[in-house]
């Protein structure tokens, strides 16, 4: 089975939403472990080192197999 790990990073903008970064793909979970201590160097990161996430994923494989739904709220109302 051939596998890979995404790295990604997430913290809370002031407004509420999340900012989502993508640092990269990786094929080991060693690999991985390594691009977040080499992020965690650097500004921003350093300061949210919680905001990590690595997770494993099959290659060949559908791993979004539901539709979806997108809500978006009307602006004027307060």
């Amino acid at each position: 089975m051939n596998v890979v790990y995404i790295v990604t990073h997430t913290h809370e903008l002031p407004d509420g939403h999340d900012d989502i970064k993508f640092i990269g793909v990786y094929d080991s979970q060693e690999s991985a472990e390594d691009a977040v201590e080499r992020a965690n160097l650097k500004a921003g990161f350093s300061e949210a080192k919680d905001g990590f996430f690595i997770e494993r994923y099959q290659l060949g494989k559908d791993h979004w197999t539901e539709g979806f739904f997108t809500y978006l709220p009307d602006k004027d109302v307060q």
